[in-house]
């Protein structure tokens, strides 16, 4: 059984055991559909994401959930790359990253940050009932309807679509204990991968908000820092012009302290949507590629 290369390697954080955590795997040329999704299963942090050759870009991804393939996914990319610097596969510049959304450019600066440029935003305001939204989260229907006047809820999108929610105090955000069944039906009624919460109301003062995002359909109960979310709420802010038309030229959205890895997303909305952060390296070893039968891909049991 041959052996692959995988590492841990934790996002939207300086240091390892915080941020969000994601599994890279460098070389994954000739794993099947199958043995793919059994390391993501093996490794069980919210995505793995899986190098391969491409003809149209740099290098080819692929991202696995422990249950599923998603399309994008914003950690595991500043991951993978924050991985490919440090590991002296590519240097600081602009790299091309074929996605199963297309083709996305990353730049890599100096000093580690990593840039995510995102897909064309879509936006599209969502006629829900407040008590159904409030009560699979947990949380009081007041604190939603305090801020929906001029933040309504919307599913917003950059490769991946979520449920934005937005929330009036940071209390509420921390408060919330989330039934998945119920976010599961809400966000398959409204096409969205999971649903994204937040409150202008932060932890830190140079923060713009702090969020929770929940994906229980994915295999993702609760995520710790989720970059395609913020990218997807960054462009959501400047559809419903928060900010009273001065629309900041970058946003640092805080996320992860009540799961105990704090993280912070770098946002910038303007042409494009960009998301950036740093990464730190928490595991690297190898692990054994599950067997695959000739011909097909079944796993051998």
């Amino acid at each position: 059984m041959e052996t692959r290369r995988a590492l841990q390697v934790d996002a939207f954080a300086d240091e390892p055991f915080a941020g969000n955590a994601a599994g890279v795997v460098p070389n994954a040329d000739d794993l099947t559909e199958a043995q793919m999704q059994a390391i993501a299963t093996e490794l069980a942090v919210s995505e793995t994401a899986f190098f391969r050759s491409s003809d149209e870009a740099d290098r080819r991804v692929r991202y696995f959930t422990p249950t599923t393939e998603v399309d994008l996914c914003g950690h595991a990319t500043i991951a993978s790359h924050a991985h490919l610097l440090e590991d002296g596969v590519i240097d600081p510049g602009t790299h091309s990253l074929e996605t199963n959304v297309g083709v996305l450019d990353i730049e890599v600066d100096e000093d580690g940050t990593v840039w995510m440029t995102q897909d064309a935003p879509e936006i599209r305001e969502v006629d829900l009932d407040y008590e159904r939204v409030a009560d699979a989260l947990g949380i009081d229907h007041a604190a939603l309807e305090d801020v929906g006047a001029d933040f309504p809820l919307a599913v917003a999108s950059t490769g991946l679509p979520f449920l934005v929610v937005p929330v009036n105090f940071l209390e509420h955000v921390s408060a919330m204990d989330p039934d998945h069944r119920k976010i599961e039906d809400l966000s398959d009624e409204v096409g969205a991968t999971g649903i994204y919460a937040f409150s202008f109301d932060t932890l830190e003062a140079d923060s713009t908000l702090h969020g929770r995002m929940f994906a229980p359909a994915a295999g993702v109960p609760e995520d710790p820092v989720t970059g395609t979310a913020s990218g997807a709420t960054g462009a959501y802010l400047r559809e419903v012009e928060a900010f009273d038309g001065d629309f900041p030229n970058e946003m640092t959205f805080e996320q992860g302290h009540f799961v105990d890895r704090p993280g912070y997303v770098r946002v910038r909305v303007d042409e494009q949507v960009r998301v950036g952060g740093q990464a730190a390296t928490a595991l690297d070893g190898e692990l054994r590629a599950p067997a695959v039968e000739d011909g097909d891909d079944i796993i051998e049991v």
